[in-house]
């Protein structure tokens, strides 16, 4: 068996520890497998791509320097998570003491299955999660965009369980008036993986109804 072969199948507590014990590759392995996840943190955590794009590197050098400090207390992507919201918040304080910079007026790449009305909310959904406290965005994007457990984002931002509830609760109440008439007035319970995003795209959008949708796409059928 090939050594890319024998690392391709390995978990990620192994990739780490290859990677602590010198193996060139391993850690590249464990950061390709996980990347798509921690790109799409930081983006919707910060808001800008540019930003998003120096709060990822940051974190994966991070990483890869402190792997020996892992001591396997939690999951291997709990930590990555951990070290990428680490930096977001290390940026999103530093951005706190310059002027604003406005949100990007364009969205991410849209997949084939995108149209102007996912576009355009999700347009939306970023700008008003922009409004939100740094705690609360975290926490949202965390379990309303990524599906994580409340356990799992409670592990991540280190904060009780019930804190992670509230933050999302109180997120939730915040983001609602600003998206209406694009998102629902009611809000799901917290720790639904389907909250805030579309399940049919995987777009970071929040449910909407029929005659919203129309309204979004200047009327057309």
């Amino acid at each position: 068996m090939t050594a890319d072969r024998r690392l391709g199948d390995a978990t990620d507590d192994e990739l780490l520890s290859a990677h602590v014990a010198g193996d060139a590759e391993a850690f590249g392995l464990l950061v390709l497998r996980h990347r798509d996840r921690l790109w799409a943190v930081t983006v919707r955590t910060l808001g800008d791509r540019e930003e998003a794009a120096d709060a990822l590197q940051d974190a994966l050098v991070s990483a890869y320097r402190r792997a020996a400090t892992f001591r396997g207390e939690a999951a291997v992507t709990t930590w990555l998570h951990r070290v990428v919201v680490n930096a977001c918040l290390d940026r999103l304080r530093r951005r706190a003491t310059r002027p604003t910079t406005p949100l990007p007026d364009h969205a991410e790449p849209a997949d084939q299955h995108d149209d102007h009305a996912s576009t355009e909310t999700r347009l939306d959904v970023r700008a008003a999660l922009g409004t939100l406290p740094e705690h609360q965005r975290l926490a949202l994007v965390l379990v309303d965009m990524h599906g994580l457990t409340v356990a799992e984002a409670a592990a991540v931002l280190q904060v009780p369980e019930g804190t992670v509830k509230s933050r999302c609760a109180r997120g939730r109440a915040a983001l609602a008036p600003l998206l209406l008439p694009h998102a629902r007035a009611d809000v799901s319970p917290v720790g639904g993986a389907d909250v805030g995003r579309n399940p049919t795209r995987g777009a970071d959008v929040p449910p909407v109804s029929s005659a919203t949708s129309d309204e979004l796409r200047g009327g057309r059928p």
